[in-house]
């Protein structure tokens, strides 16, 4: 997984959870069904079956790949609209190319990530560049999507580009843990993504046999999601890995642990870690669109028919072979 990485983590800042913080306990593991996406590239459904009140403000998050393409086979997404949310992109392998009719986007590649706050609406495209598509390789990362409140659902639509230099590096006492904060913060460190609603959002990986145990906001839930790798959740060890999501209960402090020994695909334990401040408003989601209301699901397609949610700008060029 060559997202951005360190030869020596005990050079960075050293994180340890406050004395006599609550670890949180394991409510629940579940295993992320595989599915297609776009143009058809491989998915896991990270939060399929989980309940909306333990992922809130999270909506959905699709592990895309990991697979190693042949030459004609790198697949993205066509034109498609959105509305209410946020989408974060998220590349660990590979290259993806993104343009909104708003005139964001840009090519993300190992370790950086998209921040798409499509607000009031838009329309998107994600693909892999043409030299990806004539050679093929290895292609990994996670799209999330994040609620907006309905104060913000109708922003104007914005573009963050982060990449993998900005995130902000830190590690465990002891070394075993490499702690990539790509948003929110951290015992006193800040990612450098802009959130409308509060969130934490970690890339870990975690040398064989190492912990690490996390201050985490009492307001906010917890996640943790397998990228590669083996290892367990929480006080209690409760085995999680690739393609599993661990639900966490409350508390001021989560723990994760690596096995002592990985699978020959990986050095180390990969672990996304999310949080975020419960909005506790009703959501309707369906398709591109995350509203409050049934009827505000209807306007969206109606603007979106209607062409109110941009167009394909004129001078777009197919981005990739077909």
């Amino acid at each position: 997984m060559p997202a951005v990485s360190v030869e020596n983590p005990l050079v960075l800042p050293r994180v340890t959870a406050p004395a006599g913080a609550t670890d949180r306990p394991v409510l629940a593991v579940s295993t992320a069904p595989s599915g297609l996406e776009g143009e058809g590239f491989p998915v896991r459904r990270a939060f399929a079956g989980i309940r909306h009140q333990y992922l809130d403000p999270f909506v959905m998050m699709d592990q895309m790949g990991e697979v190693d393409y042949a030459a004609g086979e790198p697949k993205g997404t066509p034109w498609h609209p959105h509305r209410g949310f946020e989408t974060v992109t998220y590349i660990i392998d590979g290259t993806f190319v993104h343009r909104d009719s708003h005139g964001g986007g840009g090519v993300i590649t190992d370790g950086d990530t998209q921040w798409m706050t499509a607000g009031s609406g838009l329309l998107h495209i994600e693909t892999p560049p043409e030299e990806l598509v004539l050679s093929g390789g290895l292609f990994h990362g996670l799209q999330l999507w994040v609620n907006l409140p309905a104060k913000d659902k109708m922003i104007a639509p914005k573009y963050q580009d982060i990449r993998a230099g900005a995130v902000t590096l830190l590690t465990s006492p002891d070394g075993g843990a490499l702690i990539r904060l790509i948003a929110g913060e951290v015992a006193g460190h800040a990612g450098p993504g802009a959130t409308h609603t509060p969130i934490t959002m970690i890339h870990l990986s975690l040398s064989p046999g190492a912990a690490v145990t996390l201050p985490w906001r009492p307001d906010f839930n917890a996640l943790a999601y397998g990228l590669a790798g083996q290892g367990s959740a929480g006080a209690e060890g409760r085995p999680f890995g690739e393609g599993r999501t661990v639900v966490f209960g409350e508390g001021g402090s989560l723990t994760i642990r690596a096995d002592e020994r990985q699978d020959s695909r990986t050095e180390n334990f990969e672990v996304v870690l999310l949080g975020g401040q419960p909005i506790r408003e009703p959501m309707r989601h369906y398709g591109p669109f995350v509203m409050n209301t049934e009827a505000e699901l209807v306007q969206a397609f109606e603007d979106f028919q209607a062409g109110r949610l941009g167009v394909i700008p004129a001078e777009a060029p197919e981005l990739h072979a077909r």
